[in-house]
């Protein structure tokens, strides 16, 4: 009788959960990166081909994954760099606009990448006047830069935005990796070095048929555009459980957590973070639920906003709670309040507050709204 060989434990289990295992057992090894790649302003390279090796490029960039994995994902890259994390949210953000808009072929192409490590990204701010989109027919191209391009020079897909000759905006195709097109010395920044997330020339790179994504308007189509900021508000809340975590290993390690004061500032700032990590699940559950239309927007929205306000939080705890040595450049806490400082700079955050407060004040029904 032949001898039966068991199959490994990873064969019964979920791809997208044993992708998760994967990345929680190499979030240490992206978090001790962090220092050297800060200081070198270096783009996380050997991090991303970790991470496409062990399945995470391509088993979260899919419509079909379960939000909540996807959640835990993002928070766990910017708990461990946020730089990576912002990286790979923009990666995630490409793919599925390839998935939502892209044709066939397109498609097709996307899963060639996706299954060979490739990495995807999306520009879409730019200096005056703008991109524009020249020429007719196969002889249609780009004209302009993007500025803030994050992985200008690493990322193999981008998707960008140019100008019809009508006014309409319309997302092309991009490739993304020429260095000579690409700027660093344009991201002159104390926090987020690693993104790189410089200048890149797009004069010349084809617009044709072929490279369009998707019709005029699809990139600002909602619910879509504004639900989506969940995601990155997911890597901001790994942002702020880093620093949190660093002030609780401070308080642990010193007679400082013996201070009920201390241990005031350390609580105020963990229910502020919990609170934040509630909001990005329920953003996140109602965006991506089979449906979804513009009413989930305020929820995004304040979510977004509750995540800003607990990483002023955590920042002040670990400006009070540690002090001095906090401010150091070789603490810890140093780049990651840099770079959380930086990331939450996201665009018109008093407008997107201010639109969510709309949508409460309009709905007389607000407070059956269930809770969770």
């Amino acid at each position: 009788m032949l001898d039966l060989i068991a199959p490994p434990p990873e064969a019964f289990q979920d791809p997208l959960d044993l992708a998760l295992d994967r990345l929680r057992g190499l979030a240490p090894v992206f978090a001790s990166h962090l220092a050297d790649l800060d200081a070198r302003g270096a783009f996380p390279a050997e991090d991303l081909v970790l991470l496409a090796s062990c399945g995470v490029l391509e088993v979260f960039a899919k419509p079909a994954a379960e939000p909540i994995g996807l959640l835990n994902a993002l928070r766990i890259l910017g708990r461990a760099n946020l730089s990576l994390g912002r990286v790979f949210e923009g990666h995630v953000n490409g793919a599925l606009l390839v998935e939502r808009y892209g044709n066939r072929r397109q498609r097709a192409a996307l899963a060639a990448d996706l299954a060979q490590g490739a990495l995807y990204g999306v520009w879409n701010t730019e200096p005056a006047p703008g991109v524009q989109i020249r020429g007719e027919g196969d002889g249609a191209c780009l004209d302009g830069s993007k500025s803030y391009a994050t992985g200008a020079g690493h990322v193999d897909r981008a998707i960008v935005t140019g100008l019809l000759p009508d006014g309409r905006r319309q997302m092309v195709i991009a490739n993304g990796r020429d260095p000579a097109r690409a700027d660093g010395s344009a991201w002159n920044v104390r926090g987020m070095r690693a993104t790189v997330s410089g200048r890149y020339d797009l004069t010349g790179l084809p617009a044709d048929a072929e490279a369009r994504l998707g019709q005029p308007g699809d990139y600002e189509r909602e619910p879509y555009f504004w639900a989506g900021a969940w995601r990155f508000a997911a890597v901001q809340l790994g942002g702020v459980e880093r620093v949190l975590g660093l002030v609780r290993a401070h308080l642990v390690g010193s007679p400082a957590g013996e201070d009920p004061i201390q241990r005031a500032r350390f609580g105020k700032a963990y229910a502020a973070c919990r609170g934040a990590g509630l909001w990005v699940r329920e953003a996140a559950l109602r965006a991506e639920a089979p449906g979804a239309g513009p009413d989930v927007i305020p929820t995004v929205l304040f979510a977004r906003g509750v995540v800003e306000n607990a990483g002023f939080e955590a920042m002040e705890a670990a400006a009070r709670c540690v002090g001095t040595r906090a401010f150091f450049s070789d603490h810890p806490l140093d780049v990651a309040c840099r770079d959380l400082s930086l990331y939450l700079r996201q665009p018109a955050p008093d407008q997107a507050l201010d639109r969510a407060a709309q949508a409460m004040l309009a709905n007389d029904g607000w407070a059956d709204d269930p809770l969770w």
